[in-house]
């Protein structure tokens, strides 16, 4: 299959990765239910493996299917963009900038930067995507974001970045812990505690074990979450301690908050594909985050 045959039959590949059941794909492409089935054969046909099976009334894509979805999502990204940059060099002021970030960012980071850009680019649209930071990186790679707001950065050449803005990071324990009444804690005085650390994927549960690590031990897991105020409630329940950043809010009863030291913190970054070019409204929403950010790197 050459790849004028293949081209009108990767928006089905890559509806069908989203959800696999071809009569909702069919629908969300506008397209009859035959047509979709019938090039999924002819597909199969033209690899020699079938590209999806049968799985009750829904479809479930092979391997074959699978490699292929996920080359014609990436293919599809490039032509998007292509086709937003023919739009944007017309007219930059009605671009539109898809921003990934971690969800505690939506209380005012980002509420903050996207008033102030859209105060000077009233025209431009915006996609605001939440997840957590190894979910908001998977869609950076994937192209469905045009720029990430993750502590930490992703590292590798494939990734450029630029600090925005630290928070510094403290021990968060029980009123009633035997650390309670410390002006201080250093992080070996935990090497016996139960933690309350948010679930993998998160990146405060990646800085955690990492400064664990460096101080020698692993922490012993008692509960995993996916909030911060939710893990500093069950500190406050007493079930462990945990490192976690300053509260926006006021913190719940039964808290005490305790510096680290060394001081640690955990940095936020603003990230995008190094080969990736950046359409003009996303390169102007990138250069005020970081004007707007300048006073605190």
């Amino acid at each position: 299959m050459d790849e004028l045959e293949l081209a009108p039959k990767l928006a089905v590949l890559k509806a069908l990765a989203a959800d696999e059941h071809v009569t909702r794909a069919a629908e969300r492409l506008g397209l009859p239910q035959p047509t979709v089935s019938r090039w999924l054969a002819e597909l199969s046909d033209a690899l020699g493996a079938p590209v999806v099976v049968r799985s009750g009334r829904r479809v479930r894509l092979t391997r074959a299917g699978r490699l292929l979805a996920d080359a014609a999502t990436r293919s599809l990204a490039a032509l998007e963009t292509g086709l937003r940059e023919v739009e944007e060099e017309l007219d930059p002021e009605k671009g539109r900038v898809v921003l990934g970030f971690l969800h505690m960012l939506g209380r005012s980071v980002v509420p903050e930067l996207v008033r102030g850009f859209r105060a000077e680019h009233p025209h431009v649209r915006f996609g605001l995507v939440q997840d957590a930071r190894q979910g908001v990186v998977d869609k950076l790679v994937s192209g469905e974001i045009d720029l990430a707001l993750v502590a930490p950065p992703p590292s590798g050449p494939e990734f450029s970045s630029v600090v925005l803005f630290e928070q510094e990071l403290i021990v968060v324990v029980p009123a009633a812990h035997r650390l309670a009444a410390r002006g201080a804690v250093r992080l070996t005085d935990l090497r016996d505690e139960d933690f309350i650390v948010l679930e993998h994927g998160y990146g405060l549960r990646q800085i955690t074990d990492d400064l664990c690590a460096a101080a020698g031990f692993t922490p012993r897991i008692a509960f995993e979450g996916q909030e911060t105020e939710t893990v500093r409630g069950l500190v406050a329940a007493g079930l462990g301690v945990a490192l976690l950043p300053h509260p926006e809010f006021t913190p719940p009863a039964g808290v005490r908050e305790l510096p680290l030291t060394p001081r640690s913190s955990r940095v936020f970054g603003l990230s995008w594909l190094t080969d990736q070019p950046l359409p003009p409204a996303v390169r102007a929403f990138r250069e005020h985050a970081l004007r707007t950010h300048e006073v605190q790197r």
